[in-house]
């Protein structure tokens, strides 16, 4: 009797030196040394990453690309063309201050209209976008992602996106608003023999539409980095919570 009670402990035992096992196997050391939750593999985070990137794109697309989407968020508002300031006032004295409201207006819905055509552009960009250390950027902290992108992207960005401004402006007719006032202003150059402008009005909406979309998407990743309830993906929860505040 007393070797079926020996012979059951040992068998008891191994069971729960078996489950003792298993739960050890199931913990895997973190980057940092911690036993909280799973390590990730650089490719995990990579695509945690874009993943991220590719969520705030389309949430700024959603909010930039109505009416008032730029006109109305002073953090990505498009002003009068700094290289025209000099426009605007000599505008301005001669009367044409509805003018001059007009053509920011109509920069602004032009803006609008080019974001409509930027989710793929963005998407693609961020889809074939190389990167070799993803730890680095998701420990970069707020915007880090985002800058990464920016400084990868921008070049084939600004050509990708400059043809959809084009057909912006043309839909929104602002060189009609632009026009005559600059060729008010070069009259007034001429008597003078001041500079004449030649703002070119594409590439200014496309810079400011691109830097706005930027400043969209860090704000969306930084929500994705600091509010749990922003990762709308296994993905994105298991990344980011990785990381500490």
């Amino acid at each position: 009797m007393k070797k079926i009670f020996i012979i059951s402990g040992i068998i008891a035992t191994s069971f729960v030196s078996c489950d003792v096992l298993n739960e050890a196997t199931n913990v895997i050391l973190t980057n940092d040394g911690s036993t909280n939750t799973p390590a990730l593999s650089n490719s995990e985070v990579i695509s945690g990453l874009k993943e991220a990137l590719s969520v705030g794109i389309k949430n700024s697309v959603n909010l930039t690309s109505v009416t008032d989407g730029f006109l109305g968020n002073t953090e990505i508002r498009l002003p009068f063309p700094p290289d025209a300031i000099k426009v605007k006032e000599k505008a301005i004295d001669l009367g044409l201050q509805g003018q001059v409201d007009k053509i920011e207006t109509t920069l602004n819905r032009a803006a609008e209209e080019a974001t409509k055509e930027a989710m793929p552009i963005f998407i693609n960009a961020i889809t074939n976008m190389s990167v070799s250390d993803g730890f680095a950027i998701l420990k970069g902290g707020n915007g880090a992602a985002t800058q990464f992108l920016k400084d990868n992207t921008s070049a084939q960005l600004m050509t990708a996106f400059a043809p959809k401004v084009q057909e912006a402006i043309e839909r929104v007719k602002l060189t009609e608003y632009w026009n005559p006032v600059a060729a008010k202003y070069n009259t007034a150059m001429t008597l003078t023999g001041g500079e004449k402008v030649e703002t070119d009005l594409n590439a200014f909406v496309t810079q400011r539409a691109i830097d706005g979309l930027f400043t969209m998407v860090e704000k969306e990743e930084n929500k994705i980095r600091l509010n749990p309830a922003a990762r709308v993906t296994d993905l994105l929860a298991k990344v980011f919570g990785s990381v500490k505040p």
